[in-house]
């Protein structure tokens, strides 16, 4: 409280003073001193304005002025990216960080993170190394590709490709594959970056082969098959397979590149899911290049992959921009123990967890649903109707955009049945993004739903559940 009623900011407390007790010690080692400094200038400018106005406000005591100071720290120094659990019923989903690594990648990554690496060095030779070598074999036996290089993603990888092979030339492309591969991203865009140019061959629901042999010229440097894996169109259509497409560029001695985008190493048939072209069919269909992702249906680190021919994986190599475009050390490291999850089909789903859980059973999620769906109601009741219901999921970034899982969620339905529904709604989704770990659903028709497709850890959940507030 103040002491010295005719000038109370004489009570103010000094920087120095506060820092000196053991309260401030101690928040000097965890935050650093100048730190400490500036948050306690802060607060005493702030402090020393409220009392010019109301010369009768209380002086906070020491402890209280430190607690402050921490919290504000505490609070500066929190990452802004954090977990969260993706109850959105959208397996890879791209604004919650797509794929979930398995438990090796994850150790890897520690493990290369903390330490020196043979990145580029040749432990044989004691000579500078290739980054590639830690992927390459293992991709090359995956695909039956012949070489293979890595880049951040999957645009870079397209981006690469056309710089190198085609910058000042023609591409053709049908436009029905001149897709938006997400945030605006659009084919045209990167072909244009790129320094090539776009020849827009056939119409949007029906190209021919003709279509593209037409288009042939002396300025033509490639031909590309880009697969539409984020939408489809039906009814009168008509598309080139790769086999048409390979044989025609062979025959005008031009590489045949094929685009994948999202990209899968298995028959996801043989998986009790929606077929999705392989990269080790497209290789066998005569693709001289291939593109796809690392972070959506392979389940990896993000990452643009590469398979092909040695000749032309040599020169996307030599092309300057593969600096600017290659990934880091940890990223290999994790991309590595990933493929090599491949090698083994029996254990491959349980290991990787995109693919488990793509291939989750409906009653151990429906099971799971009744199971949750007590533990919801005891934290909610006062708010809304909980109960199970049945729902599907998708496959997410841009994979099989038709194609839908059968699930089973929460239903969190609000019980105002007037105008402050929407109200209410908002406030009960705001209060689970409120908790410490976020969960995030999606909204259908007026309710909450929260498909429990990729939960692993219900336990993890309903610990959290005490933390939801709604006002």
């Amino acid at each position: 409280m103040n002491s010295n009623t005719s000038n109370p900011l004489s009570n103010i407390p000094g920087i120095d003073s506060l820092l000196s007790t053991d309260a401030g010690n101690q928040l000097i080692k965890k935050f650093g001193h100048k730190a400490m400094v500036d948050t306690l200038r802060d607060q005493i400018s702030s402090l020393r304005k409220e009392i010019q106005q109301d010369p009768t406000a209380l002086i906070p005591d020491d402890e209280t002025l430190l607690a402050q100071a921490e919290t504000d720290l505490g609070q500066r120094n929190a990452s802004s990216l954090k977990p969260v659990i993706n109850l959105t019923g959208t397996v890879i989903h791209t604004n919650l960080g797509r794929s979930l690594l398995p438990r090796s990648a994850i150790e890897q990554m520690q493990l290369i993170g903390a330490s020196a690496s043979n990145l580029e060095f040749d432990l044989q030779t004691g000579k500078r190394g290739d980054r590639d070598t830690h992927t390459e074999q293992l991709l090359a036996e995956l695909t039956g590709a012949e070489a293979a290089t890595v880049v951040n993603n999957n645009a870079a990888a397209v981006l690469l490709v056309l710089n190198t092979l085609a910058k000042n030339k023609e591409v053709p492309v049908s436009r029905g594959e001149l897709v938006e591969i997400g945030g605006s991203f659009r084919i045209p865009d990167i072909m244009s970056g790129s320094g090539c140019k776009l020849v827009e061959v056939g119409t949007t629901n029906r190209t021919h082969l003709k279509d593209y042999a037409q288009a042939i010229n002396s300025e033509t440097a490639m031909l590309m098959k880009v697969h539409t894996s984020n939408y489809e169109i039906q009814g009168y259509t008509k598309s080139v397979d790769e086999f048409e497409l390979a044989n025609l560029a062979r025959e005008h001695k031009l590489p045949f590149v094929t685009d994948l985008g999202s990209g899968t190493l298995v028959d996801f048939e043989q998986l009790g899911l929606p077929p999705e072209p392989t990269v080790q069919q497209a290789i066998t269909s005569g693709a001289d290049l291939v593109t796809f992702s690392g972070d959506k249906l392979l389940g990896g680190p993000q990452a643009g992959i590469i398979v092909g021919s040695h000749a032309l994986i040599s020169q996307l190599k030599a092309n300057p921009l593969k600096r600017a475009l290659r990934v880091d050390k940890v990223t290999i490291a994790m991309l590595f123990e990933v493929l090599k999850l491949y090698r083994n089909p029996d254990t491959l789903v349980a290991a990787l967890p995109t693919l488990r859980h793509l291939t989750r059973s409906v009653n151990e999620i429906e099971r799971l649903a009744h199971k949750l769906v007590p533990e919801f109601a005891a934290q909610l009741g006062e708010f809304a109707e909980v109960s199970a219901v049945p729902c599907e999921s998708q496959i997410g970034s841009g994979s099989l955009p038709t194609a839908r899982l059968a699930s089973w969620g929460v239903s969190i339905t609000p019980s105002d049945t007037t105008r402050r529904h929407e109200q209410t709604l908002q406030l009960i989704i705001q209060g689970f993004r409120n908790i410490p770990i976020p969960v995030i659903g999606r909204v259908q028709d007026g309710t909450l739903i929260f498909d429990l497709r990729t939960l692993d850890n219900p336990e993890h959940l309903i610990t959290q559940l005490s933390h939801v507030s709604i006002p």
